[in-house]
Formats: C-alpha cells, structure tokens, sequence
C-alpha cells in the first residue's frame, strides 16, 4: 500500500504543478463568468434601434397595419412600401441592396397568403437575432390577428381584454412530497451534472492514458515496473489522476459560487443594469444528490479509467492513442447522448435501461436522480452492477496493463489481446 501511495502522490503532485494545469484551472472560471455575463452585457449594449421595411403586395393592404404595428414598437422603425405581386422581385433585389449598404435592417415581404396561410417572409441581416426574430414575429402575429378578426366583424379590443397572460409555476414532486425546486431549477442542475460528469470522465480518462505512454516512451516505466507491481502501478495512476481531476473541479466549484454570489459586483463592475441585480441563479444542491454525484464519478472514473491505462499500455505513442481510445470514448458519448435526451421521461423505460447499464449509469443515475424520485433498489442495483463491471473492467485492464507497459513496436491486435489477457 505504502507503494501505491507513493505513485498516487506522485501523479499528483506532477499534474498539478504541471503549467497547462494552473492554466486550465484559471481558464475554466474565466469561461464561467464569460458565459454568466457576456450575454448580459451584450443585451444591455444591443439598443440600437432596427430599421425594417414593409413591402405590401397584398390585396387589402395588411401590410400597412403590420409596418403601423412595429413602428409603434420600441427599438423598431418601420418603413412601408405598397407593391404588385409582379414587381416584389424587383423590390426585393433593391431592398437587398439597401440591406448590404446598412441602410436598413431587412425588409418584410407580405402577400395575401399572410393573411390566409400567416405566410410571411423576412429578408434581413440579423436574422440570426433570436431576439429580434421573436419580437419581429409577435409584432406581426398581432397584427394578422387583428386584421384576421375584423374580417369576420370580431372587435379586436374584446379579444385584447379577454387575453390573460398564464404565468405557469413549476414545482418539482420526488417521492410524493413537494419540494422548493422548481422544473426549470431541477433541469438546470441535471444539465450541470451531465455537463461536468461527461467532460470529467473524457478529460481525466484521456489523462490517464496520456501518461501511461509519455512513461512508457520515455522508458521510466521499465525502471518503475523494477521496484512496484504493474497493479500498483495501475492503481496509483489512476487515483492520483482522479484526485487531481476532483481536486481541479472543486476549486472551479468554489469560484463558481463565488462568481454566483457576488454577481451584483461583477455586474456593477461591468456596467450592467439589470432588474433584480442578478443575471443568473443557482438551484440548491440537495446533500443526497451531491452524495449520488460523487460516488457515480467515482466509480464511473474507476471504470472509464482503468480502460484509458489499457489503451496506453497498448500503445506506443500519441497517435496511437488518439485511434485506440476512440471505442472507449464511444462507450462515453452515446450513452452520455442518450442520458441526456431521457430527461423528458425520467421514469419511462429508456432512463431506467440507462440507470443499470454500467457504461451509462455513471452519468445517466445522477442526472434523473436529479429531476426525479429514484427507488433506493434501483438505486442499490445500478452501484451493484457498476462495481461488478467496474472491478470485472480492472481486471482485464490490469493484465492488459501488465503485459502492454513492456511492449514497443506495433499496436496489438484483438486475439493478441485475448492471450495477455489469459497469461498468468
């Protein structure tokens, strides 16, 4: 033991005073507050206003009451422009051009099938504002349905005073009991799972097999197998690398907390206005769920690490590398898809297969565990086949290991494989 312990303190503490470390832990909360406030500064700054024209081809003129609607918009001005079906076209193309010059913003082309189909065509260079987009398509929607009503002798104003706005409240229910989470909430926070599960389990595995054939290539791992077992070789490497990545993810937890709680500075310090003071929240993090968290990165670490060692035990170089760890990675994204796509049905049959297969439940349990109430069997079950996979997985990986460390030249094949794994 006191061997192993020797390696682990080792791969850590090489890691961790290795400079693309430092670098990489910096990065990440400079990524974090880049995407907590970037977008609200960019709203804040996006005031110019939008110079849109109306081009009416219709036969009663809804153009007219559409450019009417959107020039009383705020941030809108609108322009109109009355046409023949024959002639939009040749509208069309001076419009464009207008649009290159950036005299306007884009032009509406409105026909009679607006009115019948709600057919209506944008031509712009901002298409790509979501915003934009969403408030130009209300503006219009609205004024159709004016026009919509009015044919058929309905007051539009009764209409407009019937409509209430539904604001709809979503509270999470686990185990039958109401909770303080809201939908939204438990959603954010399976996506934050997901997120960090599937990038840990990448990251750190392909960390792994990185310095198992930096070792291997440079011959220290002849001089190392001389005084340790391989298996205590395998096992140091492993947990010193996974100690590294917890240790690397708790630091980016704390900034992010920081980051959260003292968003009102860093808003001020920006510049940024914004109602409330707060740009972003942080859902609870009940203290079972981080718990499920962390004994599925454990073992799931365990599993996906263990294999990672194998490839680059095989492996004499990077290159090698890259093409030999492409089925483990596999083994990671299509589950981690799949997981993540079963969170509209967390109980339906899909999440449930995904929580007991060992190569998903690493990241498929904590992610419904956290949007829905998981029975404690299947719970027990899912850590039951994942350690029996997990340590089945150590073995083969170790004999792997133990034969490969030695073995230069040609990557081997599947039967060649076969035969380090049976050697005693």
């Amino acid at each position: 033991m006191h061997r192993t312990w020797v390696v682990i303190r080792r791969e850590f503490l090489a890691k961790v005073r290795n400079k693309w470390f430092v670098i990489a832990t910096l990065l990440g909360p400079a990524l974090m507050g880049l995407a907590m406030f970037l977008p609200a500064y960019l709203l804040t700054k996006s005031t110019g206003a939008r110079t849109v024209t109306v081009v009416d081809a219709s036969s009663d003129q809804v153009g007219r009451r559409i450019a009417d609607a959107l020039d009383a918009a705020p941030l809108i001005t609108a322009h109109y422009l009355e046409a023949t079906l024959g002639g939009v076209g040749d509208l069309a193309d001076s419009l464009a051009a207008e649009v290159g010059r950036k005299v306007i913003n884009g032009f509406l082309l409105v026909t009679d099938q607006t009115i019948t189909d709600g057919d209506v065509e944008y031509r712009g260079s901002n298409v790509s504002s979501q915003n934009d987009m969403a408030n130009l398509q209300r503006y219009v929607e609205e004024a159709v349905l004016t026009q919509r009503l009015e044919r058929v002798g309905v007051d539009p104003r009764l209409v407009a005073d019937a409509r209430l706005r539904v604001d709809l409240r979503t509270i999470n229910i686990r185990g039958g009991k109401t909770t303080e989470q809201s939908g939204q909430a438990a959603f954010f926070l399976a996506y934050v799972m997901w997120f960090v599960l599937y990038i840990a389990l990448v990251v750190y595995g392909q960390l792994v097999a990185g310095a198992v054939v930096e070792e291997k290539s440079s011959r220290i791992i002849e001089v190392l197998v001389s005084s340790l077992r391989p298996s205590q070789l395998l096992a140091g490497k492993v947990i010193g690398v996974g100690a590294v990545g917890l240790f690397q993810l708790l630091i980016w937890a704390v900034m992010a907390k920081i980051l959260i709680d003292q968003q009102g500075f860093f808003l001020d310090l920006l510049g940024i206005r914004i109602p409330g003071g707060r740009a972003f929240g942080l859902p609870g993090v009940p203290l079972a769920t981080m718990g499920v968290l962390l004994l599925y990165f454990v073992l799931g670490f365990f599993l996906y690490a263990t294999m990672f060692a194998a490839v680059g035990a095989m492996s004499s170089s990077d290159a090698d590398v890259r093409q030999a760890q492409q089925p483990v990675l596999i083994l990671i994204v299509i589950p981690a898809l799949l997981a993540f796509g079963a969170l509209n049905d967390p109980d339906g049959p899909i999440a449930l297969t995904l929580t007991l297969v060992p190569f998903s439940s690493p990241i498929a349990m904590p992610i419904r565990w956290s949007v829905s109430a998981v029975p404690l069997g299947e719970l027990a079950a899912s850590v039951g086949l994942l350690v029996v996979t997990m340590l089945g997985v150590t073995w083969v990986a170790a004999r792997i290991y133990r034969v490969g460390i030695l073995m230069y030249g040609k990557r081997p094949g599947l039967r060649e494989l076969a035969r380090w794994v049976r050697t005693r």
